[in-house]
């Protein structure tokens, strides 16, 4: 079983890896290769980066962190896919620094955009990192889904900061730099000549459900991924999704 289908760790990554797996295994049935190149910058300790070696393919990982690279090392052996592994210390700015420029068949950027003080930059580089046949995995934190979970918490009016808010925050001391909506995340993507393949909205209910419910209701758990899972494709759920997920093609990708 994949790490990012464990219990729990499911109603954060379950979507995105369906949907990264279905991509991995479009682009081995068009390139007639088994084992593809990968790039997940922003990658971590591996979350993604150690399923998709386990299905046969070579990672690069990029990570400005030095304990998180560890981590992944860790993680990659024991996971027994330390030679399709590799981790670099770098970050989206200066990512041609540390990798090859057009040598990857896939590109993930998860959790990176809200992290850097240019977004389109950030996501000009990713697809810069493809082959002229490639995929992007996009996913980065939804404004609506921050405006949401202030709401009902009784934060009213750090809601109301949020949703005005040029980059979605809901004040001086919200963590994260920005948020996005679907459409500025479509448009970047577009922006940086790629096709929109698809749109999901991911932890649509997850952040609202008390843990305890799901912790201590039988098949509680179980029940809420399939819902995760079902709403995910629904456009009128992504406007309040906790993260928005988008996976841009290159043209020659979508055209083969």
């Amino acid at each position: 079983m994949s790490d990012p289908m464990r219990p729990r760790a499911s109603l954060r990554t379950a979507v995105v890896w369906e949907v990264l797996k279905d991509a991995l295994d479009r682009r081995v049935k068009a390139t007639g290769r088994d084992a593809l190149d990968v790039l997940d910058t922003g990658g971590g300790s591996g979350n993604f980066a150690v399923p998709a070696a386990r299905l046969g393919h070579r990672v690069t990982v990029v990570d400005p962190s030095p304990n998180a690279l560890f981590a992944l090392e860790r993680r990659a052996a024991e996971a027994g896919v330390a030679d399709r592994v590799k981790g670099v210390q770098g970050d989206a700015h200066g990512l041609f620094d540390v990798v090859e420029r057009g040598g990857y068949d896939a590109v993930l950027c998860h959790g990176v955009l809200e992290y850097v003080d240019d977004p389109a930059e950030g996501v000009r580089n990713a697809v810069a990192a493809l082959r002229p046949e490639g995929v992007l995995s996009l996913l980065a934190a939804g404004l609506g889904g921050a405006v949401l979970a202030r709401a009902l918490a009784g934060h009213f009016k750090e809601a109301k900061h949020a949703l005005e808010d040029p980059n979605g925050r809901w004040g001086e001391g919200d963590p994260v730099p920005h948020r996005f909506t679907v459409e500025q995340l479509t448009a970047l993507v577009e922006g940086a000549g790629l096709r929109v393949g698809a749109v999901h909205g991911v932890r649509v209910f997850a952040d609202l459900v008390p843990g305890v419910l799901v912790d201590t209701e039988p098949g509680a758990l179980d029940a809420l991924l399939k819902l995760e899972e079902a709403a995910a494709e629904f456009p009128a759920f992504h406007s309040v999704a906790t993260q928005l997920h988008v996976l841009g093609e290159t043209q020659a990708s979508a055209d083969a």
